[in-house]
């Protein structure tokens, strides 16, 4: 006898979700909107506070990791996302864009344990000194990722922040959110500590306010930001002496050389001198 034919299966669509502390919460207020074909959560005032509440946690552990151990969990996070590649291009992300993504991490990974060579090192005195500077971590830095790069452009503010003992939360992307939310599922499986890395999808404009003047944010990266709404930002981040990096005036290249300036916005230098023995 012929086997009974099955029913149509009704495929099963993905849930896209925030990406804090290591998990995917929705949106504690329930809010949605549209976005690249999606339900996607609509960020709230409450998931901006847990976010940095996640990273504060996380910061300690992080930046008390060896510079080595952050470098191989770098460089396993390129490894996934190359494994993501097909379903990054089917959300529209250019192949190019996530190879380069990809690259990016790695060459992040291998800085390091380099960065504090670069940043550091023994300084001359006059006496019986020895006098060393050695970089440390900022703390939490808030990003409000690029805009039109949603992969290339995220990877590209978030690496330089995290490779040093920083930890995040992102402002990805409003109209492209879904890139990042397949980041964030890489990051979940690449042995980055749970809020080292936090996600949010959503409006900037309603998010970013209370992130430049959260008092336990350090550092805030305004790639993305609008020039009219940086400057109201920036002010509110100068209320607890964040440190800011400003939106570039001109159009930025995200394929070019990142060279170290981020990884060194987010890095303070600390400085000790010990006496020499006679």
């Amino acid at each position: 006898m012929p086997e009974p034919t099955a029913p149509d299966r009704v495929p099963v669509h993905k849930t896209y979700k925030l990406f804090v502390g290591g998990r995917f919460p929705r949106s504690e207020s329930g809010r949605t909107y549209q976005a690249q074909g999606a339900n996607v959560p609509l960020a709230s005032r409450k998931d901006l506070r847990d976010a940095v509440a996640a990273a504060r946690a996380a910061q300690p552990g992080w930046a008390g990791a060896t510079a080595y151990l952050r470098g191989q969990i770098l460089y396993r996070a390129a490894e996934m996302l190359e494994g993501r590649r097909g379903e990054l291009t089917a959300l529209g992300v250019r192949d190019a864009e996530v190879e380069q993504a990809v690259d990016r991490w790695i060459w992040y990974a291998g800085w390091a344990d380099k960065i504090a060579q670069v940043a550091g090192g023994a300084n001359p005195v006059a006496g019986p000194y020895l006098n060393v500077s050695t970089p440390e971590p900022t703390g939490v830095v808030g990003v409000v990722a690029p805009a039109g790069t949603p992969l290339l452009g995220l990877v590209s503010v978030i690496a330089p922040a995290i490779v040093g003992g920083n930890t995040v939360v992102a402002l990805v992307d409003e109209a492209a959110p879904l890139p990042a939310i397949t980041l964030g599922e890489t990051l979940a499986t690449s042995d980055l500590p749970p809020g080292v890395v936090n996600l949010l999808t959503g409006r900037a404009a309603e998010t970013a306010p209370w992130l430049a003047a959260h008092r336990d944010v350090n550092g805030l990266d305004l790639a993305g930001a609008d020039p009219d709404q940086a400057v109201a930002w920036e002010r509110a981040a100068a209320d607890n002496l964040k440190r800011v990096l400003r939106p570039e005036r001109a159009p930025v290249d995200w394929t070019a050389d990142p060279g170290p300036r981020r990884m060194l916005a987010w890095l303070e230098t600390k400085t000790v001198w010990h006496p020499r023995g006679l």
